[in-house]
């Protein structure tokens, strides 16, 4: 929503006032206010040692009280339609919300003062009662603290005594934000034909974001993830909307007066403040058929009527059912809403009996969305279907261990979708795709460890810093390597029990390891858990393990990109080795160990192969011999290398050579037998890693013949899918259809004739029949792409024009992405303007378009340029990943004191540590280039001559 359609502040500052009085006889019948905490608790509360705390730390509340239950009534004010008479200036439109909070609490330690949080909030007439003796103590002063801590301090006449309890009741007031975090509006156009003038009519929505600090923009709470409690909600909305939150409605929504209803929902299980959510909206329901669990999908009226929920509604009734079998838990409630948002932050949340997605995560529709979208839907709802057990059953203690909850959700959902949708076959791409991206991340120095202390993680803006590739690709992939050690049923048994112990409850990875380590023992293993796994969450990095077949030594050493880093780390790593006769054996190479000299013995002259099916979060070196055995074997025969351990190789190879310990001889050479290859992970490993070739001399001489060699490298592979291409169609098998994808971008982006003919021709049709598409949907993202990028004005106003009138949120997806292939520097730099403008580029998509732009070569400079003239802007949205993107191509000296004093003039938030990796990764880039461009360039010229 544009600022000039939103109330001022000064004005709802004045009619907050207005408003607590004024709605003081609705609050009293909407919620009745009880005079003693419900004995009804799911576990026991938790109890802390009386000393004496003094002052509250500088950004943690103290632990003297304890919130039990809250009962918040929440009313937003806004309308969900514009209405505009004559002779009036302004649209009705407000921005403003009000309420009231009563949180319920036990005070463990005596004090006279109340801390909690609130953040851009007037909070009014504050009320303490002792609920023991049915006593009001008068509150002295009420202060709100304008700093990092955002506490609300608030100053009683009296102590609040060791042991009672006792009721705080706040009235506030506030402004929806217009960042997408905490509570904010969101608009979408509804498809009216046959309206008057054929116009389509804007629609609003509120909608809440609360992860990981935001809960206190809505209503004053303590808002820290321990500090666990019921929520019992009552939303005033409009007539004609639907009230969503957390808890169950189970009682309708009752008539206040001829504008206004309000829907109460009964007390949500315990959970954690970040949780806590709302919608309302004129949204309808899709329900999934069958189960316990009532579940319904909310979208856009239209977009229910059409069916573009259908396919989210039937596989979430699947992976809740999986889930629910896999953990012997119940889903904790009777109800799960999920509803697909026009505007979010992130494309899915969580929240307890509420999540929340961004419409291309959650919407699908048939013959337009293309079918791989189908994978990437079920993989987001399983993630968040994880959390309810991961996060919101089970909490970390503090943001810290966040891992608990990314990891664990990012992991398990891998397995259930290969069990529900087994036809995806994408097991072994996910898992490969989470290691590869915490390998990048994790081989720089300034990388950060999976669980490090809570004092280094305080400010909000250190908490947000811990949403990064790390938690979720590093977490998920050590997972995978403790599951590999002590066998996974044991480790699904550990989980079981982890999970039953302690629902409703806050832990930290030590009590993980605890439940795993007794059942390890239980099955006579001999693993340390916690000496193993510390090793890998509480150190940064990971080790590089190079094996002697000749020797049969293997040692480690902490694998980084900067070769004159020091480093002394090492690890627990479990080795599992694979001989070319196909014996395969297990071993724990511990610090200081030179490994097993008969499982790393080469004998005949055979390969060996460790890391079998890329389990162990490591990279492997050999030396030349093994080397050149691996490479002969998968130019020969590849088949007899698992399917990952082709990837892998291809993958550490480059990685090496970019570290400098293997010549960039050898990972070039890699890449020959891929001509031959038609599987899609050993395709995947390679175009990942050559991407990095190509951001680093695609503005050199070196493109030209790398460009050559791509192309013919492709070649067979395009010309296998070319029966399918050039008719519109695809072969079976997601693992094909994404293979076919890949060999079309490869071979187009490197000139290959054909290819770019075929992109041409079938856009041009596109443009000249406008209203009928036969693109197949699984080949327009890449068709649209190459067509913008070999075409001029034309091809992109065409796009431009489709995204404007597009209201399928795939096809806007993709134009959104092909919009940024134009090699044209001024339609690039028109675009970027475009993002300013929130009626043409939606906020949420801002930091997408910039990205996208600066992938390309020609786009780079301008998107840099870009960031930094609106900085403001557009670090609303996913700064960490904009940064991330935009200086991936850096790797000159300019560029290095161009981010040196970008890092020393901006405020850059949570994107603090993703701009230390980027002066890092620079620095490493210019050493790298300028010790191998010469011989990259020789390789090339060899290759192709």
């Amino acid at each position: 929503m544009s600022k000039n359609s939103l109330v001022s502040k000064a004005f709802a500052a004045a009619f907050a006032v207005l408003t607590i009085s004024s709605i003081a006889g609705i609050v009293t019948m909407v919620i009745l206010y009880k005079t003693q905490i419900s004995t009804m608790n799911p576990t026991p509360r938790p109890t802390f040692p009386s000393t004496t705390t003094g002052l509250p730390p500088v950004m943690r509340l103290p632990k003297n009280l304890v919130p039990e239950r809250y009962k918040v009534l929440l009313w937003p004010h806004f309308y969900t339609r514009i209405i505009e008479e004559v002779n009036v200036t302004s649209p009705n439109q407000t921005a403003l919300f009000t309420g009231n909070t009563t949180v319920f609490f036990h005070c463990v330690q005596s004090t006279s003062t109340i801390y909690l949080h609130s953040q851009d909030l007037e909070v009014f007439g504050g009320s303490v009662v002792n609920i023991d003796k049915n006593e009001r103590i008068p509150v002295i002063q009420t202060v709100n603290h304008k700093d990092q801590t955002d506490f609300l301090e608030i100053q009683l006449d009296n102590a609040l005594e060791t042991g009672g309890n006792y009721s705080l009741y706040l009235a506030f007031s506030g402004e929806l934000s217009d960042n997408l975090l905490g509570m904010y509006s969101s608009t979408y156009e509804e498809d009216t034909p046959g309206h008057e003038d054929d116009r389509d009519i804007d629609r609003f929505l509120v909608a809440t974001a609360m992860e990981p600090t935001y809960a206190r923009r809505v209503f004053p709470c303590f808002d820290e993830p321990d500090f666990k409690a019921e929520f019992e909600v009552t939303i005033i909305h409009r007539k004609h909307t639907r009230a969503l939150a957390n808890g169950i409605n189970t009682d309708g929504s009752n008539i206040i007066d001829n504008e206004w209803l309000s829907t109460a929902f009964q007390p949500t299980p315990l959970m954690s403040t970040y949780l806590f959510a709302f919608t309302v909206s004129e949204f309808t329901a899709t329900p999934s058929s069958g189960g316990r669990v009532e579940i319904n999908t909310y979208a856009r009226p239209e977009a229910t009527q059409a069916g573009h929920t259908k396919y989210a509604a039937e596989i979430t009734r699947k992976i809740l059912d999986f889930f629910e079998a896999r953990f012997g838990i119940a889903y904790p409630q009777k109800k799960l809403d999920q509803i697909a948002l026009p505007d979010s932050q992130s494309l899915g949340m969580e929240n307890l009996g509420l999540i929340t997605y961004l419409e291309w995560g959650l919407l699908y529709e048939e013959g337009v969305s293309s079918l791989l979208h189908k994978e990437e839907i079920a993989l987001l709802i399983a993630h968040e279907l994880a959390h309810q057990w991961f996060g919101n059953l089970v909490t970390m203690k503090w943001w810290n261990d966040i891992w608990l909850n990314e990891g664990f959700a990012t992991y398990m959902s891998i397995f259930a979708v290969d069990a529900v949708e087994p036809d995806f076959q994408s097991r072994e791409v996910y898992i490969l795709d989470n290691l590869h991206s915490a390998f990048e991340a994790d081989a720089l120095a300034s990388s950060c460890p999976l669980s490090t202390s809570q004092e280094d993680v305080q400010t909000n803006s250190q908490i947000t810093g811990v949403f990064n590739t790390i938690t979720y690709s590093k977490g998920a992939a050590v997972l995978v390597m403790l599951a590999d050690i002590v066998d996974k049923p044991v480790f699904d048994k550990a989980i079981r029990r982890y999970l039953s112990d302690w629902k409703y409850k806050n832990t930290d990875q030590n009590i993980l390891w605890e439940y795993i380590q007794k059942a390890d023992d239980e099955n006579d293993g001999s693993t340390n858990v916690a000496e193993v796994m510390d090793t890998w969450t509480k150190q940064i990095g990971y080790p590089l393990i190079t094996i002697n077949t000749t020797s049969g030594e293997g040692f480690q050493k902490h694998f980084l990109f900067n070769d004159s880093a020091v480093s002394s780390l090492s690890w627990y790593v479990p080795i599992k080795v694979m001989k070319e006769t196909n014996q395969i054996s297990s071993i724990m190479l511990k610090p200081g160990d030179s490994g097993n000299k008969d499982a790393f013995l080469s004998t005949k002259g055979e390969w060996i192969l460790v890391n079998v099916n890329c389990t162990g979060y490591y990279r492997v070196n050999y030396n030349p011999e093994n080397w050149e055995r691996l490479l002969t074997q998968l130019q020969t025969d590849p088949s007899r290398i698992p399917l990952m351990n082709r990837g892998q190789l291809v993958d550490d190879a480059f990685n090496l050579a970019r570290a400098k310990v293997v010549d960039v001889n050898l990972a070039l050479n890699l890449t020959r037998f891929i001509r031959d290859e038609t599987e899609l992970v050993p395709w995947e490993s390679t175009i990942r890693n050559l991407e990095y070739f190509v951001r680093m001399f695609d503005r050199s001489e070196v493109y030209g013949p790398m460009q050559m060699y791509l192309r013919n490298q492709v070649e067979p592979l395009y010309d296998s899918f070319s029966n399918y291409t050039d008719n519109s169609t695809v072969p079976t098998g997601h693992s094909s259809q994404t293979n076919q994808i890949n060999a079309i971008e490869v071979a187009c982006s490197n000139g290959l004739p054909k290819c770019i003919k075929m992109a041409q021709n079938k856009y041009a049709n596109l443009m000249i029949i406008n209203s009928t598409n036969n693109i197949h949907p699984n080949l327009r993202s890449v068709i649209y792409c190459q067509a913008v990028a070999h075409g001029g004005k034309e091809e992109w106003e065409f796009a431009w024009d489709m995204f404007l009138t597009s209201y399928d949120v795939s096809e806007r997806g993709r134009l959104l992405k092909a919009l940024s292939c134009t090699k044209k520097i001024w339609l690039l730099s028109r675009y970027l303007d475009y993002t300013l403008d929130p009626d043409l580029i939606r906020l949420m998509d801002v930091s997408s378009v910039i990205r996208y732009v600066s992938k390309n070569v020609a786009g780079q400079a301008l998107a840099w340029n870009f960031i930094r003239a609106h900085w403001e802007y557009v670090s609303q949205g996913n700064v960490a990943g904009l940064i991330e993107v935009v200086t991936s191509r850096f790797s000159t000296q300019f560029e290095l004191g161009e981010l040196e004093r970008f890092e020393m003039d901006y405020d850059l938030g949570p994107a603090f540590r993703t701009v230390y990796q980027a002066i890092e990764q620079t620095r490493v880039n210019i050493q790298w280039i300028s010790e191998n461009k010469d011989v990259v360039l020789h390789w090339f010229e060899a290759e192709t001559a």
